[in-house]
């Protein structure tokens, strides 16, 4: 309950407590510990534990420092080659760095250089402690009801605590619309799940159309909810197989969405067996599914809009469209290439007429990102254009952008009429009243799709960019992992594991590295495990370890420090993080694995892992051995959030996974991350506060705050995605 409360809203949940004078000595030592970690305690919480007896404050000391600790990735040994770094690193002899790493490899990481770790100075930088308020009930409802009505996908995390909260708090009912379908086959499975005496009556609302009952049957059977990827559907109850058969019968016509995923409705069939039901009470079900297994000719839709512009008939294709205002969205930009190919300005303006008549049809996010498109469409092309595919958004694409330009002015009407219509939408929800707006959040993203992002502490899109502590002069990079035994599915040789291999733990070594880039992102100098030093820069890596360890055991850690101002000294600009799996396994099959970065003053004093220093922490969960986490625009002085992953078809792997073979990959996902054109929340508030409320200048006479700090945060992606989406 708390741990949800904590990542979210840095809040805790505790009832008051019984003890007739407050503890006063016992609670100033709780928070002096707590201020370590980077934390300390409202007023309102602190008059509230002022109430807990002795019994009781050691009760909530032993909740709660296991919970910060794992919020801050301290929870864990992080043990590196090197026990000095980076003091060791610079100053010893480069042969002694190659022959210590050697006889680390000869005894398959055994052996570590023989260090007496130092004392080192204090601590000395000055952080800015995270205030932890009073979290109720009311807290975790409305992060429920937030998740369920999120108008945008949602991460891996999200779905981990909505099932939670499902399962575990009482009372809680079913919103009336769930917008997103992933959303809606989530809690049709677990109302199934968990209801002996389900209906389909009860969820029918959220499921409308075949391809949503698909996505239940996928959630039921543990598959990718996006659909972006094939299922292995399971075997189903008699109970379940007529609640999957009475939804699709409440559906409207659902032929067409069948055809789109045939082979996997016919697999469906297999295991619901349409067959053993009435003709009389499911005709329309057995018809269609009598069609898809047959190869039955239906005529879809997008068939006959494909004919249309296959043969550039955009009259025939807009009177099509038109009755779907969402597809003539996506095709918008199409339309109008094909009237300037054809010089039909005449059909041009039908067009655009239509599509002022039809925006307020269509959904927020796709608005947003029609303004986005269009808003820069008519200016000098870039040289590339950046995709992030569905069911795969943590793996960019960038290809050679060959787009015509569109004339301004009609660009620019398509724009207005986005935001005509974004107004009209946001105008129909609750008064804002004063509000106070942060010009930072021009620099963070709307968060559209966190279907593939990874549990962090703070959790925002891809892209976005958050400011570098104005006291920090270096980063510090780390990850930590142990070995797992879950062996992967190939050796490194790409050979079948044996069987007698599948009983042991399998070896885990995974690298650090850090690559340095110019404005044009051209390679200045990496550091890697074969790099351990930079020769030009103020950067050093703590050393190559190549064992994890006992999966239970204590864990192995690597740190990578790189100085902000020697980067810009010797014409860098930009810092990419990487994380490697030397040894092959992806990053989801291993039982654990992280990355985090820390900002540092000096990194000479304090421990070498400082938790009031962390600035994020981050689960490497994806499935992929190369994963991209942040990037450092040094000029700017800003992290760029990208939780991104390359697969080794992508980098044209020559030898081994690392940055040597992996660096035409790197290149292109920084350049891709850092050339991003999305819709940021400042725009999105700013309709906001334009169609239901009043901007004033300072927080002190706001009634809503959007700031990085305080009030609604960029963070709050579960609010975002709900509520202005």
């Amino acid at each position: 309950m708390n741990d949800i409360l904590l990542r979210r809203r840095h809040k805790i949940w505790i009832e008051r407590g019984t003890a007739a004078e407050p503890s006063e000595r016992y609670l100033v030592t709780i928070l002096k510990n707590i201020e370590g970690l980077g934390f300390t305690f409202s007023r309102e919480l602190y008059e509230l534990l002022r109430t807990f007896t002795v019994e009781e404050l050691y009760g909530f000391y032993l909740e709660l420092i296991p919970a910060l600790k794992k919020l801050v990735g301290a929870d864990v040994v992080y043990r590196p080659m090197y026990p000095n770094f980076p003091q060791s690193v610079m100053e010893e002899e480069y042969v002694q760095l190659i022959v210590n790493a050697l006889v680390h490899y000869w005894t398959d990481g055994q052996y570590y250089p023989a260090e007496q770790k130092k004392e080192r100075l204090p601590y000395v930088d000055v952080e800015k402690l995270t205030v932890l308020t009073v979290g109720t009930r009311e807290d975790l409802t409305e992060i429920f009801y937030q998740l369920c009505q999120s108008k945008t996908s949602i991460s891996d995390t999200d779905k981990e605590d909505l099932t939670w909260m499902f399962e575990n708090l009482s009372g809680l009912t079913f919103p009336d619309e769930i917008p997103l379908k992933e959303n809606a086959a989530l809690i049709g499975m677990l109302y199934l799940e968990h209801n002996p005496l389900a209906s389909a009556e009860a969820i029918q609302k959220y499921f409308k159309t075949a391809t949503d009952v698909l996505r239940l049957v996928t959630a039921m059977s543990g598959g990718d909810l996006s659909l972006a990827a094939n299922c292995r559907f399971r075997s189903f109850k008699r109970r379940e197989r007529r609640i999957l058969m009475d939804l699709l019968m409440g559906c409207g016509a659902i032929e067409e969405d069948m055809l789109r995923y045939q082979n996997r409705w016919i697999r469906v069939g297999e295991r619901i067996h349409p067959g053993e039901y009435s003709p009389q009470k499911y005709q329309k079900v057995l018809t269609a599914f009598d069609k898809i297994r047959n190869n039955k000719e239906i005529v879809t839709f997008y068939s006959q809009v494909e004919g249309a512009l296959k043969e550039k008939n955009t009259a025939r294709a807009l009177a099509l469209l038109e009755k779907r205002p969402g597809e003539l969205a996506r095709r918008l930009d199409f339309l109008l290439r094909i009237c300037q190919i054809n010089m039909d300005g005449a059909q041009k303006d039908e067009i655009l007429d239509v599509w002022e008549e039809k925006a307020h049809e269509v959904t927020s996010a796709v608005l947003l990102q029609v303004r986005e498109h269009f808003k820069n469409r008519f200016e000098s092309r870039n040289e590339l254009r950046v995709f992030f595919p569905k069911g795969k958004l943590a793996y960019g694409i960038c290809v050679p952008n060959t787009l015509s330009p569109l004339a301004e002015a009609d660009c620019q009407r398509i724009v207005q009429s986005c935001e005509t219509a974004l107004k009209r939408q946001f105008s129909e929800k609750a008064p804002l009243g004063k509000t106070y707006l942060s010009e930072e959040l021009r620099h963070y993203l709307i968060p559209f799709s966190q279907r593939s992002a990874s549990k962090a502490a703070k959790t925002v899109a891809r892209g976005s960019a958050f400011p570098i502590g104005e006291d920090a002069k270096a980063i510090r990079g780390f990850i930590w992992w142990t070995n797992t035994d879950k062996p992967s599915c190939q050796e490194e040789s790409g050979g079948p594991v044996s069987n007698s291999r599948m009983k042991e733990e399998s070896r885990v070594d995974l690298d650090l590295t850090a690559a340095i880039f110019d404005k044009n992102w051209k390679l200045k100098e990496y550091v890697s495990y074969t790099n351990l030093r930079s020769k030009t820069y103020r950067a050093c890596h703590s050393g190559d370890i190549v064992n994890g360890g006992p999966k239970n055991g204590e864990g192995v850690a690597e740190f990578l420090d790189a100085d902000i101002e020697s980067v810009l000294k010797f014409g860098g600009r930009y810092i990419v993080y990487q994380v490697y799996s030397y040894t092959r396994q992806k990053f989801n099959t291993l039982d654990n694995c992280r990355f985090g970065w820390m900002e540092r003053e000096d990194v000479n004093s304090g421990e070498i892992f400082e938790p009031k220093s962390v600035r994020q922490s981050m689960d490497l969960t994806a499935e992929s051995t190369v994963a991209i986490p942040v990037i450092f625009d040094c000029l700017e002085k800003r992290v760029i959030w990208c939780d991104m992953n390359l697969s080794l078809s992508q980098t044209g792997r020559r030898f081994g996974n690392n940055i040597e073979s992996n660096l035409s990959g790197v290149a292109l996902a920084g350049y891709a991350m850092t050339h991003l054109k999305k819709p940021n929340l400042y725009d999105l508030i700013s309709l906001h506060v334009q169609a239901r409320g009043e901007l004033v200048e300072t927080k002190e006479e706001a009634d809503t705050i959007f700031d990085v700090e305080e009030g609604i945060t960029p963070f709050q992606t579960e609010y975002i995605q709900s509520e202005l989406l």
